[in-house]
């Protein structure tokens, strides 16, 4: 039985109307109608919604939450992998806070951040990205139920990306990352894109995940970075929702996840 059946079966059994359903499961009701119809397809908001009712056991709050302080920065971070996309961002790097905006909007992901303390914007991109990646991995908990796998291509104006993921419990990175590490655009942002490159490893590294990234076009240094993190955000999102087919197994044939 497909996806949008069974939550009919949940409406009618329940005697909801249409706006209570679409509550539910956190979408409007226009959207809830046209879904139930089949009149579009079944978005992200309504599967994740969807999912948490049929199975609330996997989706019982994924979130992380990792505090980091050192000599060179404080760092709160929260992420709620099922929040769709409500984020408060703020890290003292204009750029930066703009690009994380991109993964959490496009990614459907909750993220609360705040950065403070930091003497340069090595250890503060270092540093967000291992919290992230840290808060990523306690979010999952044992990955049961997750696809596992995404990948996105994403477009923006003249800049074209692409990102594979593999939630694998391995950390590896492959980056192709064609930008102007003296451009003068950069320097006015004051984030030079070879710290994308340390971010993206350092966050894979503790996530422990496979990423595969790519920038395949662009000329314009800020379009491919932020097309970067915005088809970044869609890989994680595929990746990490539920698959209601594997009932709340392990997504690989060994029998584990390494950890």
């Amino acid at each position: 039985m497909e996806l949008v059946d069974r939550i009919i079966d949940i409406q009618e059994t329940n005697r909801y109307t249409d706006q209570q359903m679409a509550d539910v499961i956190g979408c409007s009701r226009p959207t809830y109608q046209r879904t139930r119809t089949k009149k579009i397809p079944e978005g992200s908001i309504f599967i994740k919604g969807a999912l948490k009712i049929l199975y609330p056991e996997l989706n019982n709050n994924r979130v992380g939450e990792v505090n980091r302080k050192t000599k060179e920065t404080k760092i709160r971070l929260k992420l709620d992998i099922d929040s769709n996309g409500k984020y408060d961002i703020s890290t003292g790097i204009e750029m930066f806070d703009h690009l994380l905006k991109q993964v959490a909007q496009h990614g459907r992901f909750g993220i609360t951040l705040s950065a403070s303390k930091w003497d340069d914007q090595h250890h503060l991109i270092e540093d967000v990205a291992i919290c992230l990646g840290q808060a990523l991995k306690k979010a999952l908990k044992e990955k049961r139920g997750i696809v596992r796998m995404g990948d996105a291509t994403v477009i923006m104006d003249d800049a074209l990306a692409t990102v594979a993921v593999d939630i694998s419990g391995r950390g590896y990175t492959k980056l192709e990352l064609d930008f102007s590490q003296n451009s003068a655009e950069w320097q006015l942002l004051g984030f030079p894109p070879d710290l994308i490159r340390q971010f993206l490893e350092s966050f894979a590294a503790e996530a422990k995940l496979n990423l595969y990234a790519k920038v395949l076009d662009g000329t314009d240094d800020h379009h491919k970075a932020e097309v970067l993190f915005k088809a970044l955000g869609r890989a994680l999102d595929m990746a990490t929702r539920i698959d209601p087919r594997i009932s709340g197994e392990l997504p690989t044939t060994k029998g584990m996840l390494e950890d």
